[in-house]
């Protein structure tokens, strides 16, 4: 996820890829035109009947590999703002499409979204070939659409212009707020947000639902000759890929979602509605589950094998690193030039870690950033002795952790900045903050006053101590008595439809952001899927062994489901290998990397 170019705290945590797709509009087949519902739609269906008075939209594609990647073709297509309306308002959605290798084979198009929400769908599968199993890239058009509102579909904007943007959101640049001041000036800016939203972003901010996208999901569908899709959605992608199950469950090929969320939970029940989204959902939970095993297994690995332990216990010494902290912030300073880089904070030390956890060995990225920070956080040794060089060697490698992202986020922008004047597009306005909340809050049931969330926020603590607060706040700004825009056709369940076929159901034990549980829960509440277990660490599974990505990749092609209660075991296993070992190489399952994920992360770092 790319770096954001506004200053804030919001837009930096949520900022995605501006990728962009523009087309002239062509010819689409005669049936597509002319609207021909799917084969086998059920009669009297509500949702069936409102996408398939839709005609198919025209479509021209056109070679976008210079700016997107070999062999990728992009356009645009123009969907109804309102599907009560379709012959009213419309929004322009931007679709990149690599072919199929085998056209000859061909079993149709699959679907990609990389989460967020408001993840960049054209830049999931401009990556495709990065990460995809050599038979899908065969066998299917890889296709990735950037849902209504975000990255290069028409934009959603709530502020006339980053100058109003930012003064509105003034305040809110930690990580998540601790004292009662940063408290106050988050409470205001997600205040200001729901306002925002709910006049200046309206009237695409009420409508952009997952059930919108899901519904623009179908003409998709449609558009691309396919009778049913076939779906591969991560993280945030779990909620879209569950909405379009239950609301077209006959039209459901192949589905598989990997990083669970509960859509119920997401939504709001009557009993948890008045709880924050990111609170119900229990990300938090996940992620300090996380880490406490890290931690327990740095303990028993010992010094040999987790630097970390060579202080003593790594629980009682990350209290006290976290602690000292909330005291005493460290600053990272560049050895070069010996300006601060970064202050390091408490709740920039969770932040830390939240991200490490993101990657399948992130274990040994905890580890090493517990180290480093432990050692920074001691008292100042004497200039030439050990204890001096070994904080100066701790700050070096911290120094160069933030350079290399800082790095990375510029070199990023500098390539959405090409590939914009590559499409002859230009749009200096980042609306990644709208496109977040947009979909966020519009689809969810959350608590009436912003200024409610410190109470919120102390007793997710409670439950998940450090990232209850840090998942917490990431749904202020959806306080219904400021965040006041809606979606008449929002989809609220049920969530319990049996589709037409399985739907696969992946869960990953340790993931920080989509708690295992949720990939239980979702299983069971499905009449027709199946759960694949992985013991595995990071953000999903896919890509973290060859197990995960071959059931997965099976599933694609012929619906050939893993048997029940399988479980794979990620290839990065915490501590396993002594510090003094060579290099073990690369993770045998992930010759082509891991899926570009697009996760909800708290946090004021920019990530990889």
């Amino acid at each position: 996820m790319s770096r954001s170019r506004t200053s804030t705290r919001w837009a930096a945590v949520l900022a995605t890829a501006a990728l962009a797709c523009t087309a002239v509009a062509g010819a689409a087949s005669a049936a597509n035109a002319a609207g021909a519902p799917a084969a086998g739609k059920p009669i009297g269906d509500i949702e069936a009947q409102r996408v398939d008075r839709v005609p198919a939209p025209a479509t021209s594609w056109f070679d976008c590999s210079p700016a997107f990647g070999e062999g990728n073709e992009c356009t645009t297509v123009s969907l109804p703002l309102d599907y009560d309306q379709p012959r009213g308002a419309t929004t322009s959605v931007a679709v990149l499409r690599h072919p199929a290798r085998d056209q000859a084979n061909k079993l149709g198009s699959l679907l990609l979204n990389p989460g967020g929400p408001g993840g960049s769908g054209v830049q999931i599968a401009a990556a495709a070939t990065q990460f995809l199993g050599p038979e899908v890239l065969d066998r299917f058009d890889i296709i990735g659409m950037d849902p209504r509102g975000t990255n290069y579909s028409d934009n959603v904007r709530c502020w006339e212009n980053m100058g109003e943007q930012a003064a509105d959101l003034a305040g809110a640049d930690v990580p998540f707020p601790v004292t009662d001041d940063e408290e106050a000036a988050y409470v205001t800016a997600s205040e200001n947000i729901g306002i925002a939203c709910s006049t200046t972003g309206k009237p695409l901010s009420g409508s952009m639902s997952t059930a919108e996208v899901a519904r623009d999901m179908d003409v998709l569908r449609r558009t691309f000759g396919d009778q049913k899709l076939t779906y591969l959605g991560f993280s945030y992608g779990s909620i879209l890929g569950n909405y379009y199950a239950n609301m077209f469950p006959d039209r459901v090929r192949a589905l598989v979602i990997d990083g669970v969320v509960d859509p119920a939970d997401w939504v709001g029940t009557r009993a948890n509605r008045d709880i924050p989204t990111f609170t119900r959902i229990r990300s938090a939970e996940g992620a300090s589950k996380a880490l406490d095993e890290i931690l327990l297994r740095c303990e028993k690995a010992g010094p040999e094998y987790c630097r970390f332990a060579a202080y003593g216990d790594p629980q009682d010494n990350y209290a006290a690193l976290k602690a000292s902290l909330r005291e005493n912030p460290v600053d990272i300073v560049d050895p070069e030039t010996g300006e601060v880089l970064l202050t390091v904070t408490y709740a920039t030390l969770v932040s830390f870690l939240l991200s490490d956890m993101y990657a399948p060995n992130a274990a040994d990225i905890v580890d090493q950033d517990l180290t480093f920070l432990w050692q920074l956080a001691q008292a100042p040794a004497e200039p030439g002795t050990d204890a001096a060089a070994t904080q100066a060697a701790a700050n070096a490698a911290l120094a160069a952790k933030v350079l290399s992202q800082q790095d990375r986020a510029k070199a990023a922008d500098e390539t959405a900045a090409q590939q914009q004047e590559a499409l002859g597009l230009a749009f200096p306005y980042d609306n990644s903050l709208e496109a977040f909340f947009s979909i966020q809050c519009t689809d969810g049931r959350n608590p009436a006053y912003a200024r409610s969330w410190p109470g919120h926020a102390d007793r997710a603590d409670q439950r998940a101590p450090d990232f209850g607060r840090a998942w917490t706040w990431n749904s202020s700004a959806c306080a219904s008595q400021t965040w006041t825009v809606r979606d008449e056709d929002a989809y609220t369940g049920p969530f319990t439809k049996k589709t037409a076929s399985p739907v696969l159901v992946v869960g990953n034990y340790w993931d920080p952001a989509t708690n295992y549980d949720n990939a239980v829960t979702v299983d069971r509440t499905l009449p027709n899927s199946r759960l694949l277990s992985s013991d595995s660490w990071g953000h999903t599974a896919y890509g973290t062994s060859a197990c995960a990505t071959g059931a997965i990749d099976a599933y694609l092609l012929d619906g050939t489901l893993p048997a029940e209660g399988t479980l794979c075991v990620g290839d990065e296993q915490p501590f396993t290998t002594p510090l003094d070992a060579p290099d073990s190489g690369a993770r045998s399952a992930q010759q082509n990397g891991l899926p570009p994920v697009v996760p909800p992360v708290p946090g004021a770092l920019p990530r990889s």
